[in-house]
């Protein structure tokens, strides 16, 4: 008898945990509807990417990407729309042109871009190729009094092969299954962010004998599969207190294997390099936009959305990340057009400084919600948090961490939403498996117990909040798009957009209507 009501009594909790967590299907309908035959998305990715161009933290088009979000988010009738400031960041920089010229022995016109807070070379500088290792202390110390006025080469050559896969990338069912599955962690090596420390010290070593060594600039290879695609990043840095370094740019790899064989095979090779760059230090704060739907009986809890606004230069941040923002503006707009005011705030976040280290998401969650002391080791004491590897520091919360109940986040490309990672809280993977029910035909269907990284939700994660990321078809992210000059408007897929857009509105709007907030995983040690 004891046993059958034990039993009675779990199905009956199971049932009330159900009718709780099982999504509105009339609000559903309505989300669907506005966002496959209203959709504003595709227009809100040409105000970021065209009209804003590239996005490169303190730079005056994030400047310029922050205002326009925050006028188009205050036009779709979200309140509160406005600029906060972390900080300080530091130097603002943007390029103005990069040019490459091969003199001899052959003339040539090279594909080039500049790297992020280089310094300009003030005028057209002429000078010899020379193809140096500089990879450590070492090489530093055996190359000094060598290169002075000298174009330097200092990547290893890329080899460039067919490529054997297809760009697009798609889950099928077999590859969702497989990414369904649970993957027990590793366990525990800081030796990947030793290494990364190290390798960010060796660049301020570099930048600093470059400077000191009088080189006319520098050249790398710009990763990526040739074709007139490559990988640009930084170099230089936006920050007083490290060395600025010389003019650094990438070349196509094309172009820079060439002059490489040229040099290997004893070729004078003589260049002009002409970069033009701009820094700013009039204002060196950085800004996230921020905008809310107000809430009603239970206003004072707060779920939240956002990706991140930044970007690097070389192309407009299409897939990297105004598809996210784009979604997420999209779904503040659906949800407003409702009518109806969620019982929860929901409040957008569109943060700067991601690209560097997350630095918009974990200034905002420090400043909102938890912050941690610096940590006894003086040595961890000088790193950024996300840089921190055996002692992050004692968190402290604020009043507010107790009342936002999740953070939902889009920043792996152009792709549709597949499912979402539930990063190993098992208290809600059955909650976001209720609310996928009614979106498995929009190929919608998996929730992962598994860990995803390197973007905003993560600080939200490493602070005990509730923090997710969907899961998203790759399309070209990998092979053609993440931190290219590729990265444009034309990558952008509007279907895989609106779908996106539909399933982030039903999340976002079922964690704003449950009875409680999502639950949380035990706070971090």
């Amino acid at each position: 008898m004891i046993k059958t009501r034990l039993t009675l009594c779990i199905i009956l909790i199971t049932a009330t945990l159900n009718a709780a967590d099982s999504p509105d299907l009339q609000i559903v309908t309505r989300i669907r509807q506005e966002g496959f035959r209203n959709s504003k998305v595709m227009e809100i990715a040409w105000g970021i990417t065209d009209l804003s161009g590239a996005r490169l933290t303190g730079s005056p088009n994030m400047k310029k990407a922050n205002e326009w979000t925050r006028d188009k988010l205050t036009e779709f009738g979200l309140a509160n729309a406005h600029l906060e400031s972390w900080g300080p960041f530091g130097r603002g920089w943007s390029s103005e042109s990069t040019s490459v010229r091969m003199l001899s022995p052959d003339t040539q016109q090279l594909y080039a871009i500049a790297l992020a807070w280089s310094p300009s070379t003030n005028g057209p500088v002429r000078g010899n190729v020379k193809k140096v290792k500089l990879a450590a202390k070492e090489d530093l110390a055996k190359n000094r009094g060598t290169l002075a006025g000298a174009i330097v080469m200092i990547s290893d050559p890329p080899e460039l092969k067919p490529q054997d896969k297809a760009a697009l990338e798609r889950y099928d069912e077999a590859g969702l299954e497989k990414l369904g599955a649970y993957e027990i962690p590793p366990l525990r090596d800081d030796a990947r962010r030793r290494e990364g420390a190290a390798r960010r010290e060796f660049r301020k070593l570099l930048a600093q004998f470059a400077m000191d060594e009088k080189i006319a600039a520098i050249l790398q290879a710009g990763r990526g599969e040739g074709g007139g695609l490559f990988n640009v990043q930084q170099s230089g840095t936006w920050r007083d207190d490290e060395p600025m370094g010389v003019p650094t740019v990438n070349l196509a790899p094309e172009h820079y294997n060439r002059i490489a064989r040229l040099v290997d095979a004893k070729q004078p090779v003589e260049l002009e390099v002409d970069v033009r760059t701009k820094f700013y230090d009039e204002d060196r704060n950085a800004y996230n936009t921020i905008a809310e739907i107000p809430g009603t009986d239970k206003k004072g809890e707060i779920v939240m959305m956002g990706g991140h606004l930044d970007s690097w230069h070389s192309g407009t941040g299409a897939t990297d990340n105004a598809a996210g923002v784009a979604v997420m503006m999209e779904v503040g707009r659906i949800l407003k057009s409702l009518g109806i005011a969620p019982k929860r705030t929901i409040r957008i976040a569109l943060w700067s400084g991601e690209e560097q280290g997350l630095f918009g998401s974990r200034a905002y969650v420090a400043q909102h919600f938890a912050s941690r002391k610096d940590p006894k080791d003086p040595e961890q004491a000088k790193l950024p948090l996300g840089q921190r590897t055996t002692d992050k520091g004692e968190l402290v919360v604020k009043p507010d961490y107790a009342k936002i109940s999740a953070y939902f986040n889009i920043d792996n490309g152009t792709g549709k939403v597949r499912g979402v990672y539930a990063q190993e809280n098992a208290a809600a993977a059955p909650i976001f498996a209720a609310w996928l029910e009614p979106l498995h035909d929009l190929g919608a269907t998996t929730v992962t117990m598994r860990n995803t990284m390197s973007t905003d939700h993560i600080s939200f994660d490493e602070a005990g909040i509730p923090g997710f990321q969907f899961i998203q078809d790759e399309v070209e992210y990998e092979t053609r798009t993440h931190h290219t000059n590729w990265d444009t408007y034309e990558r952008l897929q509007r279907e895989d957009l609106m779908q996106a857009a539909v399933v982030a509105a039903t999340f976002v709007w079922e964690a704003a209507n449950r009875p409680e907030l999502l639950p949380r995983k035990p706070l971090p040690k």
